[in-house]
């Protein structure tokens, strides 16, 4: 027994209470919201860019618009987190994009030409995009403070499987509100659930040595583990960018490392997969098979409750894998390797016809992708203590670039070649160059140590 091992069995020995699930399952659901109001455009696209004219490239850039702010507002958002803590940072950032997600629903009404009402869709998605920026980075906060390296695989793998789930729930639902009420409807019904769900927030959220009802068998079994449970507490909070202050070089020291690199191209590919299904699988479902929304909004779930059981079962082969002694090197690049393989196997899709034959393929390639997005996991287990908000930030920015990259690229294919096949090609080739990061870049995964004093 490792003394990892031991020190958890010591601590476990007392009755201890399980409120770390309980923050988790808040995590899944509010990472549902986040990847539904990501996803409402898509659904309502098709609709919406008939209504208002809008061709393969305009739709691109429209769907790029939430990806350009979410990347520039990472770094400052990863400040906000270490600065303030991620309860009262996230609470905002869900009122925010919720807010923003309702005003979508009215453009028509506020907007007199279809170019006004372009420019201002553009507009509103950028500040979801912004609003949005520090969720991820601190869904990794809280899972660092709240749980112990032996099952912060499974539970990074868990609140990030609620972007599939997100998918498997909303999409028919918002198939079904487009096609009964019309695309505005889908906007106003999504913004007024995250505006309830950022109350429900300040309710359930706690640090660990803050949770009301925690008890100390609980705080010492995850401490023993490696947990970050100071996390937050009065007197940590971070300054990263305050006059002087010597954490702006630690960022450079986290771009100058191998390991974190490779991570960070690597989250990158990842994420073209990502952005795929999440702006232009429904069109392609719409305009490359012949499907309609409704129909496209229930078959759109499929592939996604495959990336659901993926992105679990991903965490718990990672987690399952450390148990059972392998080192975390090996325990967090075995799923993201075979996932990342399984995903390239979209390309087959261009040589077949039967939608169901096309479904099947999709539901492998997103149980691929679920099965490889262990990124997160791997940023807890990697980052500096002393900046966890701001790494996370980092990672998050390098990944969501991609948001940027996608929608656009994937339109212009689609421009310029008049169907979805080379599309299919740009999106799995960087499935392959994300096994490269991992097998040929990243080497061993460990916790990175800053230099002081520099």
């Amino acid at each position: 027994m490792n003394t990892t091992t031991a020190s958890l069995a010591q601590a476990g020995s007392a009755a201890r209470t399980k409120k770390r699930y309980l923050i988790l399952a808040m995590l899944f659901v509010v990472t549902t919201i986040n990847y539904a109001d990501r996803a409402t455009l898509s659904i309502a696209g098709p609709a919406l860019s008939k209504e208002l004219g809008i061709d393969a490239v305009t739709m691109g850039y429209i769907f790029s618009a939430f990806g350009w702010s979410y990347v520039i507002a990472q770094l400052p958002g990863g400040w906000l987190l270490d600065r303030f803590g991620s309860k009262r940072v996230y609470a905002a950032s869900i009122l925010l994009w919720s807010l923003f997600t309702l005003m979508q629903g009215g453009i028509t009404f506020l907007t007199a030409t279809v170019g006004t009402a372009v420019t201002t869709l553009f507009a509103l998605r950028f500040l979801v995009g912004a609003a949005e920026a520090p969720s991820f980075p601190a869904n990794g906060r809280i899972v660092a403070s709240w749980f112990p390296a032996n099952e912060r695989g499974t539970a990074s793998a868990i609140f990030n499987s609620a972007q599939y789930f997100a998918t498997v729930l909303f999409a028919p639902l918002m198939g079904w509100i487009t096609h009964s009420f019309g695309w505005p409807a889908v906007f106003v019904v999504m913004g007024l659930l995250g505006v309830v769900l950022s109350a429900v927030w300040l309710k359930t959220i706690y640090t660990p040595r803050t949770h009301p009802t925690v008890n100390k068998a609980e705080l010492d079994y995850l401490a023993a583990g490696g947990a970050l449970v100071n996390m937050d507490e009065p007197g940590t909070q971070s300054r990263s960018f305050a006059p002087n202050s010597p954490k702006l070089n630690y960022i450079k020291q986290l771009l100058s490392n191998r390991m974190l690199m490779g991570v960070y191209v690597g989250q990158y590919c990842i994420t073209t997969l990502t952005y795929f299904f999440l702006t232009w699988f429904p069109v392609y479902l719409v305009k490359e098979r012949g499907m309609s929304i409704l129909n496209a909004g229930f078959v759109a779930a499929l592939p996604a409750i495959c990336g659901f059981a993926g992105g679990v079962l991903g965490g718990l082969i990672s987690d399952g894998l450390l148990r059972r002694g392998k080192s975390l090197t090996f325990a967090r690049k075995t799923p993201i390797v075979i996932g990342m393989l399984l995903s390239t196997s979209m390309i087959l899709c261009n040589y077949v016809d039967s939608a169901a034959v096309v479904v099947a393929i999709m539901s492998l390639a997103f149980f691929g992708k679920g099965l490889g997005a262990l990124g997160w996991a791997v940023v807890s287990d990697t980052s500096p203590k002393e900046i966890s908000g701001l790494s996370g930030a980092l990672f998050n920015t390098f990944g969501n670039t991609a948001g940027i990259t996608t929608p656009i690229v994937i339109g212009y294919l689609i421009k310029g070649t008049g169907s979805f096949n080379a599309a299919l090609v740009f999106v799995a080739a960087n499935a392959l160059v994300a096994v490269c990061c991992y097998l040929f870049v990243v080497g061993e995964i460990k916790r990175f140590e800053l230099r002081k004093g520099l």
